[in-house]
């Protein structure tokens, strides 16, 4: 017995275990269709035992070899004389983006509306093909797939510095329908991870742009979001800032609770002041540039470093004043 699920992913859990035994018996041979990604909506248990197959999108060719099949074969578009012109058929096909149900209801609805000419013939041009597929085809998922590849797309536009890819996919997310917070979410955190002490601005762009889009909306908050995506792409890169969270975090859970050196802590009681808590600590203010050489660090780590300024104009500022401060210290 051949089994065909249309949308497979729609069956929750214990649909598709029930499908199981009688799939490793071989009583079932299972064909299952999903536009989802299999690996993250199907049960792992069923996928093992499948073989996968991605059908990728039609070509243009193939989407107008279809067409001119339809308008030929099929018995209804055949009993109404339909005329399907080249110029109609390559527009088509081009609207389509992949997508032969489009241009199929496309045609359909040509049928339906046009008038036959004095022989009788339903002539589908150029101009009832426009009529009837308003605009090309967008294939955007906000759930699946494509709201990733896109999102991750936009995102490395933005990182390589290509404000006319970051545009393009800032574009696709718009006419896709994505939410206009996630897009400017996803760009408040790209202004610290891949920007952060190289142009600190961006992170004050990039919020300001956050709470512009939620309170404008559409479709004036794509200005917006243009704007700040276009000054994202455009400015330095640092990722140093990032890297050093990382890095003290792993650093953290191999090295546990290392005790707070007594000279950096608070001593509101007596009793903590007699346990000599505060004790010899030196207020920065106090002296000549508001800085002097002590130890911040516990001392098991003293002279660990996670902060390691990037090659830009600005963290070369701060690194050279590191190097005037704590000399070869880190």
């Amino acid at each position: 017995t051949i089994l065909f699920i249309d949308e497979i992913h729609r069956f929750n859990k214990e649909q598709q275990d029930y499908l199981l035994p009688f799939v490793e018996a071989g009583l079932l041979v299972l064909i299952g269709a999903t536009t989802e990604n299999p690996y993250f909506e199907v049960n792992k248990a069923l996928v093992s035992r499948s073989q996968i197959f991605l059908l990728e999108k039609l070509k243009a060719p193939d989407i107008e070899k279809l067409l001119r099949r339809a308008a030929a074969g099929d018995e209804q578009l055949a009993a109404q004389k339909v005329t399907l012109t080249d110029e109609a058929a390559r527009f088509l096909a081009e609207m389509a983006d992949g997508d032969a149900r489009t241009v199929l209801n496309a045609l359909e609805l040509g049928a339906m509306t046009t008038a036959a000419d004095d022989c009788g013939r339903i002539i589908i041009d150029l101009a009832v093909a426009e009529e009837c597929i308003q605009r090309r085809a967008i294939r955007y998922d906000k759930d699946g797939d494509e709201h990733y590849d896109i999102i991750s797309a936009f995102i490395k536009s933005m990182r390589g510095s290509d404000p006319n890819a970051t545009i393009y996919w800032l574009a696709r997310m718009l006419v896709g329908g994505e939410d206009i917070k996630f897009i400017a979410r996803r760009m408040l955190i790209f202004a610290s991870e891949d920007i952060g002490l190289a142009n600190p601005t961006a992170l004050t762009m990039a919020n300001n742009c956050f709470q512009a889009v939620s309170v404008i909306g559409n479709p004036e908050a794509r200005i917006i979001l243009s704007e700040t995506a276009v000054y994202l792409a455009v400015s330095p890169k640092s990722n140093s800032t990032y890297r050093a969270i990382n890095e003290a975090i792993n650093f953290v859970k191999k090295t546990g609770n290392l005790p707070v050196p007594l000279h950096l802590r608070n001593a509101p009681t007596k009793l903590m002041k007699d346990l000599e808590y505060g004790k010899n600590y030196q207020y920065a203010h106090s002296f000549e540039g508001n800085f002097v050489k002590q130890e911040f660090l516990p001392s098991e780590i003293s002279g660990t470093k996670f902060y390691e300024p990037s090659d830009n104009s600005t963290e070369n500022k701060i690194k050279a004043e590191l190097i005037k401060k704590w000399g070869d210290k880190y």
